[in-house]
Formats: structure tokens, sequence, C-alpha cells
């Protein structure tokens, strides 16, 4: 017998239609350049911390305390006259003279405590959450994060820094009317020149506290604890303004950094006193510079996955 040759189309054979069609290669994916400038946007940022509990108590506080000061005076019995003036005599004799006496009574505790707050509580919450790892492997550069962090808690320090005496001014001024803002060394200006000049001292005010800021972020980036990077600052805060009452000290209480933070009060006087504010502006921006300096240095080695 012999075999029958095929004469139909075998499988690895050409079809009736015609050569087999070739599949063609998948195009390659196209990855877009990483751009470290694009992460973690400021925007972003800002929203975070806005919507944390934190952030809304402290400006409630802010807001509520000018109040509370004026529901104080309202309650508190006429006190007899004395030999001279103090900011409490003059509080309630116009709206600016509240707003002069609720920002001596606040700038050495309660705006440390804010700002200490913000700058303090930045970074350390988010090692406290365990999810300071995740945004550096997003990946976000630490230079940029931090960087982004302490632009945040700048905007709202200052914003609570100039909150204070608006909120202050308004509440005074519907309570005592808008008379002359009088120092307690019988200057007097008006209402106008006396609302720039206070603003002016809110301004020098947030210069002054830089230095906290940044002493709060450098504890901010060595530990853990929120708690303790906030309490940190504000301890050494008044630890400096005790030794600040040593007149034995003399000269050396220059150095303190809490030494010109009633150097605001020159703006009081007419004419306008310089020179305390600008040597409290200048010491306190070095100290701001060199606490900065080693917050970021103390970051970029920090290890974070332990």
């Amino acid at each position: 017998m012999t075999e029958s040759t095929a004469t139909g189309p075998t499988a690895a054979g050409p079809t009736a239609a015609g050569p087999a069609t070739r599949r063609k290669p998948p195009s390659p994916v196209t990855r877009r350049p990483f751009r470290p400038e694009r992460t973690l946007p400021l925007r972003v940022e800002l929203e975070r911390q806005l919507r944390r509990r934190r952030t809304q108590v402290v400006f409630g506080l802010v807001v509520l305390l000018p109040v509370l000061l004026w529901v104080a005076f309202e309650l508190a019995p006429d006190a007899p006259p004395t030999g001279s003036l103090t900011l409490v005599d003059l509080a309630t004799s116009s709206g600016l003279n509240f707003t002069v006496f609720a920002m001596f009574a606040s700038s050495s505790f309660l705006l440390v405590v804010v700002v200490a707050l913000f700058f303090g509580d930045t970074v350390a919450a988010e090692a406290s959450w365990s999810s300071l790892r995740y945004l550096l492997a997003a990946p976000v550069p630490r230079a940029r994060l931090l960087r982004q962090k302490a632009v945040v808690a700048a905007a709202l320090s200052l914003a609570a820094l100039l909150l204070l005496p608006v909120v202050s001014l308004v509440v005074g001024t519907l309570a005592y009317g808008a008379g002359d803002m009088v120092s307690p060394t019988g200057v007097s200006l008006d209402y106008g020149p006396g609302t720039v000049r206070v603003l002016s001292g809110a301004v020098y005010l947030a210069v002054h506290l830089s230095w906290v800021a940044a002493l709060a972020l450098l504890l901010s980036v060595s530990t853990d604890a929120p708690l303790g990077a906030v309490g940190g600052a504000v301890m050494v805060s008044i630890v400096s303004q005790i030794l600040d009452q040593i007149t034995a000290l003399e000269g050396l209480r220059d150095f303190l950094p809490t030494h010109f933070d009633d150097a605001w009060s020159g703006l009081l006087g007419d004419p306008v006193d310089w020179n305390g504010m600008t040597r409290g502006a200048l010491s306190a921006s070095i100290y701001a510079l060199v606490l900065g300096a080693l917050a970021i240095w103390r970051f970029q080695r920090k290890d974070i996955t332990s």
C-alpha cells in the first residue's frame, strides 16, 4: 500500500486566505519624569492643617480671648484711683488701649504657645502617627517636606498673631469707642495712626517669635512626641523670661531670646523708639537662622524607618 499525500493546507502552512497575520508589539509605556517640586503642594498641606482640631481650637481661643477680657472688665468692680496710670487702668478708655492691653497680656505666654504648637506639632505629629515614612516614600524629598510644613506653620502663626489685635480692636471699639490711644506716659495718638502702630507691633511680635518657631521645629524633627516638642519650646521661653528678671546679669540679659519681648512698646511713644525693636528683630533672626539650620541638618540625617 502506498501512503496518500496530503493536498490540503497543514497547520503550519499558509491558509487559503493568505499568509498568517502577525501581531503588533505593544507600544512602550510613556512614564512622566519625577518632579520633586510637584510633591506635597502648599495648598494640600494647608488644607490638612486647617482640618485638624488643634488648628480650629487655637483660632477659636484667639478670637475668644478679647471677649473674655471684655467680660472680665465689665464684671470687675471699679478700682480706686492711684497715683500712676497703668495699662490695666487705661484698658477701658478706648478700643486702642484695650487692644494694647490684650497684646501685652498674651505676648509673653499665649502667643508663644501658639507659635510653638504650630511648629512643634507639624513633623512630630506625622512621626507619632507613623505617616511620616509614607510621605517620604511618595517620594517627597526631605528638604521639601520640611520646607512646606514650615511655610504652612508660619502662615498659620502669622494669621493667629494678626487675628488677635484685629479682633481686640473690633471688640474694644464696640465696647469703649474709637477714642485716642493714651500711653501710661501721657502720649496720645489718634485712632488712625494708633491702629497702624498697634498692627505694626503685631508684626514685630511675629518677627521676634521666629526664634520660638525655629526651636520648636528643631525639637519637632528630633522627637516623635508632639507634646515634648511644643512643651520644650515653651519651657525654654519661660526659663529665659525668669533669667531676664535677674538684674545682676546686667548686659548678659541682652543675649537672652526673650529680652526684647516688649520692645514693640516703643511704638506707643512719640517719637517712636526703634532701638529696642531693631535689636530684638536682629537677635530673634540670628537665633532663628541657627536653630533652623540645625533643624534641617537633623531632619536630613534622622532615621525615619525606626
